[in-house]
């Protein structure tokens, strides 16, 4: 995992954001997906294993590009952002089929994850952008930026997320209810993009 500086004009977007938004009383944290639950969306520098049975020259390692594409032997380029290994597979296994006689068989399993990434902003003792090979609760990810600060309002944490149509929205954590475990509902998985913004 890595981390980097938190940009002073994401601070300060947070900041403006926190006063408003759905209250804790009234959020259904149940109705947030749990990436964990489902088959792993691939992303942008995630590297890819793709082998085709008894077709070494068309076996190959291929890294996703920042344009969520990538590039192989006779297929060419194709769409892996946003996708799960099983759609790839399919797509492969058919595209193949124009070029060798035989069914290919054909597998595609995740080499190397990095498109995971999520932001801890505020008033966090080490704040930044974090990348991680697993998914990361509110309760890891706020350990892995060292936990709040002397000043950190703990209990108006957010998490910072898009929703299914790319609008911004705001989900309030109580972090002390949390770490008590009161509140294990708030212990949400975060997703790529998250920011956890403790004011």
């Amino acid at each position: 995992m890595r981390a980097c500086l938190p940009t002073v004009i994401l601070a300060a977007t947070l900041a403006s954001v926190t006063g408003c938004g759905t209250t804790m009383a009234n959020y259904d944290y149940a109705s947030e997906p749990d990436p964990r639950k489902h088959e792993f969306v691939l992303g942008p520098s995630d590297v890819l294993h793709v082998s085709v049975w008894h077709n070494v020259d068309l076996s190959v390692d291929a890294t996703v590009r920042p344009d969520g594409t990538i590039t192989l032997p006779l297929i060419g380029d194709m769409r892996a952002a946003g996708r799960t290994t099983t759609d790839l597979r399919n797509e492969i296994s058919t595209k193949l089929s124009a070029f060798i006689k035989e069914a290919a068989t054909v597998t595609v399993a995740v080499a190397s994850v990095s498109s995971y990434r999520f932001t801890v902003s505020g008033n966090v003792e080490h704040g930044g952008a974090f990348t991680a090979t697993h998914y990361v609760t509110v309760a890891e990810a706020m350990a892995l930026a060292g936990g709040p600060n002397r000043f950190g309002d703990v209990e108006q944490t957010v998490i910072m997320r898009s929703d299914k149509d790319g609008r911004p929205k705001r989900i309030p954590v109580d972090y002390t209810a949390i770490l008590n475990g009161t509140r294990p509902d708030m212990n949400l998985v975060l997703l790529p993009g998250d920011v956890v913004y403790v004011p």
